[in-house]
């Protein structure tokens, strides 16, 4: 059966997640639905990360087996029809070989957490980004972040639920940027590591956001990584300001496109 890497953007407001479940609606159940229209059957589809509910993508990247041998273009294109109206797209479809694997093979994963500074109500990024209403501090942000570089125990950084088989983790990068948005100034997080535990970027951002504000020296984010204990966390922020940007092979297995 021809094998074909699918990039796949969405809007997570929708949707349970990623993963498919029986009685809500999700990322991998519409895609899988789209896929039953144009060959029937049951289909299964595996992807490199499952984003959380109300978590959005832009570079998601799924496998999808096929009986027929299809154009990648016309693959893409038959799907898209098919998926209206949900808002999720295919933005690229390639063929790889059979052992490839969306997940296995893939070595990082790049996230982007958009922080939105404004009192006003956030009309047309709303659902895409975390509204606060008061000022932060990048360069105290940035001095936060440094302390969670490199490999450590991310026992404090994850959900309580996480079925990872160990917490630790090598954080690559985890920068602060400061950006003029759409509607307003941003404080954007840009994380990249091979894999992530679940909540990890999330009780990142939260506890960052202290940090931004004043509640947190930056030196405490080191004291609350070393502290192995989800209690020492900051508060989880929500989960419409995450975007998994990104996911990176050994070879691209869409080119340039």
């Amino acid at each position: 059966m021809p094998r074909y890497a699918l990039k796949v953007e969405y809007h997570g407001a929708p949707f349970s997640g990623w993963q498919r479940q029986a009685d809500r609606p999700s990322v991998q159940g519409a895609i899988e639905a789209a896929l039953a229209r144009l060959e029937p059957g049951s289909h299964t589809i595996a992807a490199a990360g499952r984003t959380d509910a109300g978590v959005h993508a832009r570079g998601q990247v799924a496998q999808a087996d096929l009986a027929k041998d299809w154009d990648p273009f016309r693959l893409s294109e038959a799907l898209n029809h098919h998926l209206r109206p949900d808002p999720v797209a295919i933005t690229a479809c390639a063929r790889v070989p059979d052992g490839w694997h969306a997940r296995f093979s893939a070595v990082e994963r790049r996230y982007t957490f958009r922080i939105l500074l404004r009192r006003a109500p956030a009309v047309l990024e709303d659902g895409q980004v975390w509204q606060v209403r008061h000022a932060l501090d990048a360069a105290a942000m940035r001095a936060g972040a440094a302390h969670l570089l490199g490999r450590h125990d991310f026992t404090t950084f994850r959900s309580t639920i996480c079925q990872a088989d160990s917490p630790v983790r090598t954080l690559d990068a985890l920068e602060v940027e400061e950006a003029e948005g759409p509607s307003g100034p941003e404080i954007r997080l840009q994380v990249r590591a091979r894999s992530f535990l679940h909540n990890q970027v999330r009780s990142f951002a939260g506890t960052l956001e202290r940090v931004g504000a004043g509640a947190w020296a930056p030196e405490e984010v080191g004291r609350a990584l070393a502290a192995r204990d989800r209690a020492a966390c900051g508060p989880v922020a929500p989960p419409q300001g995450l975007c998994l940007a990104g996911v990176g092979y050994p070879v691209d297995p869409f080119g340039d496109r």
